[in-house]
C-alpha cells in the first residue's frame, strides 16, 4: 500500500506521533504500506527542510513540498526561493500542497490566487506534477488550474471530500482524486458516489495524518498504517477485492509521482 499524503514530519505543537517518525513508520509497515509521502507545506522553511529530511533518512519515504493556502500570506522573495529549490530536490514527487482554502480564510483570497499560481508554475517548470488543497473554493480552483496551463503536468486533489461534480471535472481536466479515511464515514453520502463513478486507475488513497482518522480509528491520531481501512471501503464501495485496489492505487501512485516510487517499491 502507499499513503500518498501524510504529514508525518510536521513541525507543528501536536504533531508527533508515539514512537515518532521511526515508530509511526514501522506500525505502517507492519500493516502492509509500502511507502509513505511525506508532506511539507507550512507557513516557512521549516516545515519543507523536515519533509526532506525525512525522505532522506528513511527508505519507503518520499517528499512533497511547497505553501499551504492558509500561509500564503507568508511567501516572499526568499520564501519563494526556498520553495523553488527545496521543491527541484530528487526527493520531492510533488509541489505543493497548493490550492485555495475559502473556510478558514487565513491568508487573504487574492494573495492565496497568487501564490497558486506560481506553485503551478514552479510545477511546470520543474515537470512535477501538483498536489492541490482545495475548500469551499471548487469553481475558482478549477479555473486557476485551466488558466496557468495545470494539465501540462498534472496532479491530485488531495484529501477529495468535494461535490460529484468537481470530482468529475478534475477527472476530465485529467487530475487524480486521492482518497481519505472520510469515505469510512456514515456521513460520506457524496464521496461514495464519487468513488463509485469514477475509474479505478484514477484514484490515489491517503490518511492526510494526522487528521481524519477512518473508523474504526476515528477520533484518534490519524497515522499511515490506517490506510488499509480506505482501501477496504473503496473496495466495497466497488464491489472489488481489497488486493485488486490495492494494486491499482499503487499503481497510480507510480504513475503520477515517478521514478523515485517504483524504483522504492522494487527495492
Amino acid at each position: 500500500m502507499i499513503d500518498t499524503h501524510a504529514h508525518i514530519a510536521a513541525t507543528w505543537e501536536g504533531a508527533e506521533y508515539e514512537g515518532g517518525t521511526a515508530g509511526v513508520l514501522a506500525r505502517a509497515r507492519a500493516s502492509g504500506v509500502e511507502h509513505v509521502i511525506c508532506v511539507g507545506a507550512g507557513g516557512d522553511a521549516a516545515e519543507m527542510a523536515a519533509a526532506v529530511a525525512c525522505a532522506r533518512a528513511y527508505a519507503g519515504v518520499s517528499a512533497i513540498t511547497g505553501i499551504h493556502p492558509h500561509d500564503a500570506k507568508n511567501v516572499d522573495a526568499a520564501l519563494w526561493q526556498t520553495v523553488s529549490a527545496t521543491c527541484a530536490l530528487p526527493e520531492v514527487v510533488a509541489v505543493g500542497e497548493t490550492g485555495l482554502d475559502f473556510h478558514y480564510d487565513s491568508s487573504p483570497r487574492d494573495v492565496q490566487v497568487a501564490v497558486f499560481r506560481q506553485h503551478i508554475q514552479l510545477a511546470r517548470a520543474l515537470a512535477k506534477p501538483l498536489c492541490i488543497h482545495t475548500r469551499e473554493a471548487e469553481e475558482l480552483t478549477l479555473q486557476v488550474l485551466r488558466e496557468a496551463g495545470a494539465d501540462a503536468v498534472g496532479g491530485v486533489i488531495h484529501c477529495f471530500s468535494g461535490t460529484a461534480a468537481f470530482g468529475a471535472a478534475m477527472l476530465e481536466f485529467g487530475f487524480y482524486l486521492s482518497i481519505p479515511g472520510i469515505v469510512t464515514f456514515k456521513k460520506a453520502g457524496e464521496l461514495v458516489e464519487t468513488v463509485q463513478q469514477a475509474p479505478l486507475d484514477r484514484l490515489l488513497v491517503e490518511t492526510d495524518s494526522p487528521f481524519l482518522a477512518p473508523i474504526p480509528y476515528r477520533g484518534k491520531r490519524n497515522e499511515p498504517a490506517y490506510v488499509v481501512e480506505t482501501l477496504a471501503k473503496i473496495a466495497a464501495i466497488k464491489g472489488m477485492s481489497v488486493a485488486e485496489v490495492e494494486r491499482a492505487t499503487n499503481e497510480n501512485a507510480v504513475r503520477l509521482f515517478g521514478p523515485r516510487l517504483r524504483t522504492q517499491l522494487a527495492g
